[in-house]
């Protein structure tokens, strides 16, 4: 049962209500007072039962939708009867529609989306109804399963907002219809069954009920098993006779539908194993199967036969391959030369026996394919060697016979003649004419039979080699590191054309093997980087397309005598890192005795020094440092003069300790910015020093010695003892350690922290102006009584950066050229020999607006008449605020300056003057702000005198300032200036009293 809302005047997506939920409606009917409307969804298969005013029961079928109305204003609860089942597997969802009017009066068109959301599964809204309809039935629901629904309304393509969702949860079911029971077990008076349990629907399986026909086979099912177990074995049943059964499963809600049938047989009198399959014949890929029919079967009986085969080769388990009433098969699609085994299994009815016996059989091997790929290699003039793959065919059996065949000629009139028969791949083909074609095929056999012949394959003998070489002999003198030779070739022949020779040359020593020092077409060569005082070994060989010939009379021949060779790289045997031995093998001269070595030494090639000149093999080095890396070369000098140097040996020095640490000194400040906040030079000691050498190994850390204790800093060259008492001396050593240990300690630094220094004055703006602010400030807590305290005063620049503007002993400061009507920020600091005090909190101060700048004196010209004309100089609007001028005059019968003008031009015209009469005229600016409506207002410019005189001519002004008589009363600018020294002096006076008494 559900309520369906009424329709608003607003566009408004209410909750979609549920079935199993009754809230309130109201409605206005002829304008009276609310009535509240209930409908009554039935659905289908139900009957819903009312009863009347006058007692009666009326009954409607679903489905249906039933209003109901309360008369009284009011309706009774409604209740469901005791053992009500809710359907179940759907839900009707009903929700309010909406009334909006378009622009012009008319009702657009909206239609409803219902969204589903299943919290059991990806957790999505999903559409499941689009539509005009107020409700809508959802089906195929799980049943005890939590929702979510909600709705939106879409008009005109418009979609709105989606109302709020709505969560129910359906009701649990009966179970669902389970799987038929399958056969565990059997014997021919027992059947053992087992079922699985289907899914519950929200409420716990309590029972199972097994139903059979008892063997009638006439559609009537009796209980034979009620109970919580999921097996159930049958007795006393008769043989070799079928059995239906069916299952159902019950829970709180209720019972589930029965499975469907299935039909069990007990076992019968067939034998229990039947005879293996005999092998009647077998092929290369087929074999030919048959079996006998049991004799204990009556001839009305149906016997079905399994086949089924094992492949050991693949590793498979037995698998049918034929299933039927024949008693033969043939079984195909199998591999050559391969053993397969076979079983039988025979079925009547439900009865089964088990697996017959094994039958062995294997499939016969096929005649294989030609040998692949036949080739030929190492051809000379007598023999060539042949070789070839196996077939890609083998036929099924691996054991194959190769077959040879040769033929001389390529005619096609060949005959050919075995050369070989055998397991192996290559044949070596020898006792061949030189320079002769014959053709090659190959075939193999196996128990399958013969392949057929391969490719015919042609190949060509080489001519012979050269003969031998006269052996080489001398031309000129021979040097001591290069000679010349010459030989003559092979005698004439077929095989002494297009020839060319190979000249072989050992020393006489033993061990070494000769070396090829000329090939070429020609008969004479020069042999160099040869060593002096040495005998060597010649030889000389002749070669052509067939290859080489035999080798010549070798020749013995010695070297001149000249300087060392080069000698062998000494050893370097590291003792320390500062010392190490260099020792070497006494060379053997080029004929001459060596009358000494020379020994290098240095860090690389290019700072190579001589270090040691004499006959010793053996020279100590020291002095050198550690972790370096050196090299050194050898060289043997004798009469002819010295040898070339031996290859360059390196080595490098051990690391060791650290050196001793130098440049251990105190700092004012510590090096790192980011500790300079918290660093007091009253507890706390910034120390600095320079870097040692590690001497091959990294410095790990420093230990700073304080007394007692030892300090520990990491691979730093800073570190700040902190929590130190202030004004108090002490006594500092510092070492470096790396892996392989502490370094020695540095000289004694004796330090002393100062006293605690002064805190910061509080600072006051004195006095302010546009371009400019005069700081003030008192004595610090501390440093009253101290004459030696400075004061360090920082602002902030445009980057939020405190730079200083000033330091000194002062307690004021003006700062200039300053930004009118800007705000600063100012913070300071004391200093005395305690050390740097904190700085103070930020103060700011404001500068004030600028005046506009005195007007220069203005100008006047007669224009005609009694009237002039006052002109003056503009200036610009000061940050967009206007400029405005005031025009006094001062003459005639006046004793004071009059205003005759206020505005914004530059100029005014002054009419009515008296005739032969002095008259002054003086301008100032004004500044209007705009932010402030104020005004601000500048100096009086220089007065201009003028006197206008009668005359035929245009009269010139005079407007010289300097003109007028001393003896006359102070004009207005001395005037001024007179009260201007005034002032600057009395304000002298006061700073130097105000500065006395503080």
């Amino acid at each position: 049962m559900f309520v369906t809302m009424m329709m608003t005047d607003q566009m408004l997506d209410l909750p979609p209500l549920l079935s199993n939920e009754v809230p309130m409606m109201h409605h206005m009917i002829n304008g009276d007072a609310p009535q509240q409307v209930i409908l009554v969804q039935v659905n289908p298969g139900e009957t819903f039962t009312i009863r009347t005013e006058d007692g009666a029961l009326q009954c409607i079928q679903g489905p249906a939708e039933v209003p109901m109305m309360s008369l009284n204003g009011s309706i009774p609860p409604i209740h469901v009867p005791p053992g009500y089942v809710s359907q179940s597997r759907s839900a009707l969802v009903s929700w309010t529609s909406v009334s909006i009017s378009g622009s012009s009066g008319r009702v657009p068109s909206c239609c409803y989306e219902l969204q589903l959301k299943d919290k059991g599964r990806d957790g999505k809204y999903k559409v499941v109804y689009s539509g005009e309809e107020l409700q809508y039935t959802l089906t195929d629901l799980r049943p005890a399963t939590d929702y979510h629904i909600r709705v939106s309304t879409v008009c005109n393509s418009v979609k709105g907002p989606s109302s709020d969702s709505r969560a129910f949860t359906t009701h649990s079911a009966p179970p669902d219809t389970p799987l038929p029971p399958r056969l565990s077990h059997r014997t021919k008076s027992s059947l053992t069954l087992q079922w699985k349990p289907p899914a519950d629907n929200g409420s716990k399986i309590t029972n199972y009920v097994l139903e059979w026909d008892e063997g009638k086979k006439n559609s009537i099912f009796r209980e034979y098993y009620v109970g919580h177990q999921r097996h159930c074995k049958i007795m006393r049943l008769c043989p070799a006779v079928g059995y239906t059964f069916r299952v159902a499963a019950l829970n709180d809600i209720g019972t589930s539908g029965f499975s469907t049938e299935v039909v069990f047989n007990t076992t019968g009198s067939l034998p229990q194993t039947s005879l293996p399959p005999r092998l009647v014949q077998a092929g290369p890929s087929w074999v030919m199967l048959e079996w006998t029919r049991p004799n204990s079967c009556s001839v009305e009986e149906v016997v079905t036969y399994t086949l089924e085969m094992q492949d050991e080769t693949k590793g498979l388990d037995f698998q049918a391959v034929y299933s039927g009433l024949e008693l033969n098969r043939k079984v195909e699609s199998l591999r050559r030369n391969t053993q397969y085994k076979f079983r039988l299994i025979i079925c009547s009815g439900e009865w089964r026996s088990a697996p017959s016996s094994l039958l062995v059989c294997k499939t016969t091997p096929d005649r294989p394919g030609p040998p692949v790929n036949p080739a030929v290699n190492g051809i000379t003039y007598h023999s060539f060697c042949v070789t070839w793959e196996p077939p890609q065919d083998d036929g099924g059996f691996g054991d194959l016979t190769y077959v040879l065949e040769i033929s001389e000629g390529n005619s096609e009139e060949m005959q050919w003649a075995t050369l070989y028969r055998g397991p192996e791949r290559k044949h070596l083909c020898e006792d061949l004419k030189p320079a002769t074609s014959y053709s090659l095929r190959l075939s193999c056999v196996n128990v399958g039979g013969q392949s057929q012949c391969s490719d015919d394959l042609t190949v060509r003998t080489h001519i012979p080699p050269p003969g031998r070489c006269q052996p080489p002999s001398i031309v000129g003198n021979v040097k001591h590191k290069e000679m010349a030779l010459q030989w003559d070739g092979p005698l004439c022949g077929e095989e002494s054309k297009n020839v060319e020779f190979s000249l072989e040359m050992c020393a006489m020593e033993e061990g070494l093997e000769p070396t090829e020092v000329y090939c070429g077409s020609k008969t004479e060569c020069t042999v160099g980087n040869l060593l002096p005082g040495t005998t060597y070994r010649f030889q000389v060989r002749a070669a052509n397309s067939a290859g080489y010939g035999p080798y010549s009379e070798s020749v013995e021949i010695s070297t001149a005598a000249g300087p060392p060779g080069q000698c062998c790289p000494p050893g370097i045997n590291v003792t320390s890192h500062t010392c190490a031995d260099v020792t070497w093998e006494n060379k053997e001269s080029s004929g001459i005795d060596i009358s000494e070595y020379r020994l290098d030494w240095g860090r690389d090639l290019d700072s190579l020094e001589l270090v040691y000149s004499g006959t010793e093999t053996y020279f100590q080095i020291s002095n050198l440092e550690a972790s370096t890396d050196y090299c050194c070369r050898l060289q043997a000098v004798n009469q002819a003069g010295a040898g070339p140097y031996s290859d360059l040996v390196t080595c490098r020095t051990p690391a060791a300790a650290p050196d001793v640490v130098s440049g251990f000194r105190l700092v004012d400040h510590p090096p790192n910015q980011t500790e300079s906040e918290s660093f007091s030079r009253s507890t706390c000691l910034a120390l600095t020093w320079d870097e040692p050498s590690c001497n091959g190994a990294e410095i790990t850390s420093y230990s700073i010695s304080m007394g007692d204790s030892i300090i520990t800093a990491g691979n730093v060259t800073c570190h700040i003892i902190r929590d130190l008492l202030p004004d108090s001396e002490y006594n500092l050593q510092i070492r470096a350690e790396n892996e392989m240990g502490p370094g020695p300690f540095s000289q004694t630094l004796t330090v002393r922290t100062r006293p605690l220094p002064p805190s910061p004055p509080r600072l006051e703006c004195a006095a302010g102006g546009p371009q400019s602010l005069k700081l003030r400030w008192g004595f610090s807590s501390r440093s009253q009584l101290a004459d030696d305290t400075t004061y360090i005063l920082q602002m902030e620049d445009k980057n939020q950066r405190f730079v200083v503007v000033y330091q000194g002993p002062s307690h004021t400061f003006k700062l200039q050229r300053l930004s009118e009507s800007s705000r600063y920020c100012f913070r300071i600091q004391a200093v005395s020999k305690a050390g740097e005090g904190p700085f103070s909190e930020t103060y700011s101060f404001s500068t004030t607006k600028s005046l506009p700048q005195t007007l220069k004196a203005p100008r006047v010209v007669q224009i005609g008449g009694n009237a002039c004309e006052v002109t003056w100089e503009s200036i610009p609007p000061m940050r967009e605020d206007r400029i405005s001028y005031v025009l006094q005059v001062l003459g005639g019968r006046d004793s004071d300056y009059k205003q005759v003008y206020k505005g914004d031009e530059p100029s005014f015209q002054l009419t009515g003057l008296q005739w032969n009469s002095d008259y002054r005229v003086r301008v100032f600016a004004c500044r209007r702000c705009a932010d402030t409506l104020q005004e601000l207002c500048g100096s009086f410019s220089p007065s201009a005198h003028f006197n206008l005189r009668r005359s035929d001519a245009t009269l010139a002004v005079e407007a010289d300032v300097t003109r007028v008589p001393m003896s006359k009363t102070l004009t207005d600018e001395q005037f001024a200036s007179l009260i201007v020294f005034g002032v600057a002096s009395l304000s002298v006076l006061i700073a130097f009293l105000l500065q006395l008494v503080i």
